[in-house]
């Protein structure tokens, strides 16, 4: 029998590495959602890869690639750049096969990912923290490979990583009862999404392969649309999980064979599903590992009375951002604006403003106040939360009839980056 193959992967390459595997990683559960099930008219599963041993998918490849070469790495070590995930799954590797690792990860890591890499490498790695971005960490590493002559595992642009990546795929056409009709995961080199196209589409052609990026970083369309891989002058980090600048030269050929669509995501629309899936469904998700439940909103009418699987590919969601992921849920429901409004120097000012201008739901969540003597009026930062997106109007027709003169720092993006 032919092998079906895409430019660089076949199935079967995906089916060893899911044998290799399925005595090391956890098999996670697909499970069916029915809040997410009944808010879209459809039947959506959600495969929990944040369950896996690292709370990533990233650990199936990674293993994978490092069993492969065990006894060549074994005597020279292994060397990767990871914005985490990948480290995870490099420093579980490591300490399972008794290899040692040099880990490269960027100075933007948060902590709890850099203190879980340490904890799963346990004595057999060393952590390098270099530069801003991933590329800038892997560049880097490269640099270091070559100057110890140790073996470099991408986290992405490798067949045998691909392979790895792609046993999700597996797990989910093994376990899913009915025909897949749509199957969402998310986007930063491309290795699990080409893993996963690969093995759907030569398995389940009929089903829809829908790839997910973060706005501010989607290299992977960038790449569809200028035909090849290229690099993004800038980045978003938010979602590090997925801020890759380029994705891989493999993982775009195959992404451009199988992939049916990319979505792209606002952060502040990941940032509202990652709160959902924390008070709704007790599901802690990392940014990037949101990014394709949020993606549903933008396929709401064609999944309609469809099958979908969305991959929730990361757990590692650092508790000190949850701050920050509020607010910019808050600012994309549009329920938070922010003004610069300049107070009157008079008795009263502030509490005029506080019992005529504030609705009765509307709450001050900053305020930062210059008093400047020699003036007339003096200029505040003030942030305020309303209850509806429907109050904003009349918390601006307010602010006018009472004569507070305001700037809306919302609407001006170099001046929000400067002041918020």
């Amino acid at each position: 029998m032919e092998v079906a193959k895409s430019k660089g992967i076949a199935v079967e390459n995906i089916l060893i590495a899911h044998h290799h595997l399925k005595d090391v990683v956890l098999h996670t559960p697909l499970q069916k959602n029915d809040y997410l099930s009944e808010k879209y008219s459809a039947n959506i599963y959600i495969k929990r890869e944040d369950l896996q041993h690292v709370r990533s998918f990233k650990l199936r490849g990674a293993y994978y690639k490092i069993k492969k070469i065990e006894d060549t790495a074994r005597k020279s070590g292994v060397v990767c750049a990871s914005a985490g995930n990948h480290a995870q799954g490099v420093a579980f590797a490591c300490a399972q096969l008794s290899i040692k690792g040099t880990i490269f990860m960027p100075l933007t890591t948060p902590k709890q990912k850099i203190d879980q890499v340490r904890m799963f490498g346990r004595n057999n790695i060393e952590i390098i923290l270099e530069g801003d971005t991933f590329d800038d960490s892997a560049s880097a590493a490269k640099e270091y490979c070559e100057e110890h002559e140790m073996i470099f595992i991408h986290p992405f642009d490798d067949v045998d990583i691909i392979a790895g990546q792609g046993t999700v795929a597996v797990e989910v056409l093994n376990d899913i009862e009915e025909p897949l009709d749509f199957i969402f995961g998310g986007i930063g080199g491309g290795g699990l999404m080409a893993g996963i196209g690969a093995y759907v589409k030569n398995i389940s052609p009929n089903s829809q392969v829908i790839g997910v990026e973060p706005a501010g970083a989607a290299s992977m369309k960038a790449a569809f649309e200028n035909c090849g891989p290229v690099s993004l002058n800038k980045i978003d980090k938010f979602c590090d999980g997925t801020a890759v600048q380029c994705v891989g030269s493999k993982t775009y050929e195959i992404c451009h064979e199988y992939l049916d669509d990319i979505v792209l995501v606002p952060e502040g629309k990941v940032s509202t599903t990652i709160l959902d899936l924390y008070n709704k469904h007790a599901i802690v998700a990392e940014p990037s590992g949101a990014l394709p439940v949020a993606a549903l909103d933008f396929y709401a009418d064609k999944i309609k009375g469809k099958s979908a699987v969305v991959v929730i590919t990361g757990g590692n969601n650092d508790i000190s951002r949850m701050q920050e992921i509020r607010e910019k849920s808050l600012l994309y429901e549009g329920l938070l604006y922010y003004f610069i409004v300049n107070f009157p120097q008079r008795a009263g000012a502030l509490r005029q403003f506080l019992t005529v201008v504030l609705g009765p739901n509307d709450d001050i969540t900053h305020f930062e106040y210059t008093k400047k003597n020699n003036k007339e009026s003096g200029p505040a930062l003030v942030g305020i939360e309303v209850s509806s997106p429907d109050e904003y109007q009349g918390l601006i027709d307010r602010m006018r009839l009472n004569g507070f003169e305001f700037t809306e720092v919302n609407k001006d993006s170099q001046l929000f980056g400067l002041l918020v």
